[in-house]
């Protein structure tokens, strides 16, 4: 009998392999209710009891234990004698009070908002729109302005999980004889404080949209560079504020696909003096197979916003458009890179 008519009998290996990749929807849910509920923050002086995690939690006990006890097979709590959970190093990564802390990012990113989206990944594939638009009937910016909530919770995520981006960014690149820096699309000013910190003789300007930098006040003052660091509320579609003779973005133009990212260069551009810089912090994916967590960003690029993000051979072909030229790329101890380009004129 040929091998073509016969059933062929799959590898053990393989298949174990396969259901733990499928299995990632489930932990990824539950990682979501562990998160939105603040387990690790409940567990971080001691263990605890299920019953004492569900009163503080207001859930129902045997559910909660049920979704506990998962995590810690996938070894992101340990459970103990008594129904008693508490906390490892997974899981310390999901406490509220910790530097680089993943909280926000879990509630944001599995969250209903974006698990519905990538409920919608198939709409993507088929036509290339995005998902998300696809399925809310509006992009994620104008939803933001409809949930305070989730915009001020993604915000937090941007600036919590954002800090050792940060901190690689600000020590990578010489600030030394610039006068002003301004960061467009600052946020609420994760990467400007950290880089005005190391940078005492510097002045700064967050430019976001209107109801991001009203809470990019309160940041800055508890980074104690709120004396030089000035928030101006707009829309980088429109217009880019002058001033400045550095400018910079931290994952911003990855939002947004080629069209609109040229929009954007050539506002900062008609601002930024002869001499002046632009830097953008943004993940370089490697050109062949090569393993690099931008390739998941990417995917959610083109779930939730309908950007992408770029090779090194498409980031120079962007700013050729924009009339930039890419000087140097440095690489940090992060998954992002610097992309220093200068004014072609």
């Amino acid at each position: 009998m040929s091998e073509s008519s016969t059933q062929r009998v799959l590898d053990r290996e393989p298949v174990e392999q396969m259901l733990q990749m499928m299995s990632g929807l489930w932990i990824t849910r539950c990682i979501w209710v562990a998160a939105k509920l603040g387990i690790s923050d409940l567990l971080a002086d001691a263990a605890r009891s299920v019953v004492d995690l569900a009163a503080a939690t207001e859930t129902h006990e045997d559910s909660l234990y049920r979704v506990l006890r998962a995590l810690a097979m996938a070894g992101v709590y340990k459970e103990e004698e008594g129904r008693k959970f508490s906390l490892t190093p997974l899981s310390e990564t999901l406490r509220s009070d910790v530097v680089g802390s993943l909280r926000g990012a879990a509630i944001s990113e599995m969250g209903q908002v974006h698990y519905e989206a990538w409920g919608n990944l198939m709409a993507s594939v088929k036509t290339g729109e995005i998902a998300f638009d696809n399925k809310f009937g509006k992009d994620i910016w104008a939803y933001f302005q409809t949930d305070p909530e989730q915009a001020e919770n993604f915000n937090r995520y941007m600036a919590a999980s954002s800090e050792p981006l940060n901190e690689a960014i600000s020590t990578k690149y010489d600030f030394s004889g610039y006068k002003k820096l301004i960061d467009v699309g600052g946020g609420i000013g994760g990467m400007i404080s950290a880089i005005l910190a190391k940078n005492p003789d510097l002045k700064g300007v967050i430019y976001d949209a209107p109801s991001v930098v009203e809470q990019a006040k309160g940041f800055l003052a508890s980074k104690g560079v709120a004396d030089r660091c000035e928030t101006i509320g707009g829309d980088f579609f429109e217009s880019v504020p002058e001033g400045g003779d550095i400018y910079s973005m931290r994952w911003i133009l990855h939002d947004w696909e080629d069209s609109k990212s040229l929009k954007i260069l050539e506002n900062i551009k008609k601002v930024l003096p002869e001499k002046g810089k632009l830097l953008l912090a943004e993940a370089v994916v490697p050109e062949a197979g090569e393993p690099h967590f931008s390739k998941f960003f990417d995917l959610i690029m083109l779930v939730m916003t309908g950007g992408r993000e770029r090779t090194e051979k498409e980031w120079r072909e962007l700013l050729e458009k924009a009339s930039y030229k890419i000087e140097r790329i440095i690489p940090t101890e992060s998954f992002l890179s610097i992309i220093e380009a200068v004014p072609v004129r």
